[in-house]
């Protein structure tokens, strides 16, 4: 009766022990390895397999376009997780030389089938980015959110001038910058980040044109969810975003998100009164940009309501 009772208890050990070992592997993904430090390249949690991953889609551009607008919608996809910083990976060389594995060690955690988005709007102007990126994942998909180019580069020099005041620098009216002997200053740095044509050609020299997604910045201002399912088509994710995420607020003066019952607006940056430019200057600054415009309009086999 003892030895009958001691081997009951026996295979009862030996059932809860391979039990263990099950649940143990379950909560790791099937892997009984341990789990790794985050920043390293194959960076996991004990509990749910997560790791960091290269990105399978970064939003190259346009700076002052709606970059972070957008990464924060595509975020309120469930099989999403964006970098919450700017990288600036490919286009800054002491972040390159840095290498894949410290790239590698800025992104989010994910799990298994989760898609990583980077964001960084200085890689669209960077003439070294193109390659770097295909050498990093040729499969990559690339989003180009555009906006109208004068209403951009407006919004480009506003930023720089609330920055500069901030810390108590000086800086010129922007129709100074902008203007020489009457005439648009065609070196002005802003003006060339606005030329779409030019620089989306160096991308093209490298990806197909399939695996660039362009952005309608102004629409997405306007009404962010037709933007957002297209987005949602590019990246082949299932349909998850819906116009229930979104309500005007009508002080900020455009759409905030709503998920799991909480709401997030974008700081108080989004939507900054632009920094004063003439009409008559406005007026050839749009002149300037009609060709340009034509050019990427062909390029991307779309026009836009620009000015």
């Amino acid at each position: 009766m003892l030895w009958t009772v001691l081997l009951a208890l026996l295979v009862l050990l030996l059932l809860q022990t391979q039990l263990s070992v099950c649940l143990r592997e379950l909560r790791t993904g099937g892997s009984s390895s341990p789990a790794y430090s985050s920043s390293s390249s194959s960076s996991s949690s004990s509990h749910n397999a997560t790791q960091q991953r290269l990105p399978g889609a970064i939003i190259i551009g346009v700076r002052k376009g709606g970059t972070r607008a957008l990464l924060e919608m595509l975020n309120l996809h469930p099989d999403v997780e964006v970098a919450k910083a700017e990288v600036h990976y490919f286009n800054i060389e002491e972040h390159f030389r840095r290498g894949l594995a410290w790239y590698r060690a800025q992104m989010p955690l994910t799990l298994p089938g989760q898609l990583t988005v980077e964001k960084t709007p200085g890689y669209f102007a960077a003439p070294q980015a193109p390659a770097r990126v295909w050498d990093m994942n040729p499969a990559v998909r690339l989003i180009l959110i555009v906006r109208d180019p004068a209403e951009r580069l407006v919004s480009d020099y506003t930023q720089v001038l609330h920055n500069r005041l901030t810390r108590h620098k000086p800086y010129l009216p922007l129709e100074e910058l902008l203007l020489h002997k009457g005439h648009i200053d065609t070196g002005y740095k802003a003006l060339q980040r606005s030329l779409y044509h030019q620089h989306l050609a160096r991308w093209l020299e490298v990806f197909p044109r399939e695996q660039i997604h362009v952005v309608d910045g102004d629409a997405l201002i306007r009404d962010p969810f037709p933007e957002l399912r297209k987005a949602e088509r590019f990246l082949d994710l299932p349909p998850r975003i819906s116009p229930n995420n979104f309500y005007y607020n009508t002080t900020k003066g455009f759409y905030c998100l709503l998920s799991a019952g909480h709401d997030k607006c974008l700081d108080e940056s989004k939507g900054r009164p632009h920094a004063p430019l003439s009409a008559q200057a406005f007026k050839k600054l749009c002149r300037y940009f009609r060709k340009p415009n034509k050019l990427f309009f062909e390029m991307v086999g779309r026009s836009f309501s620009w000015c």
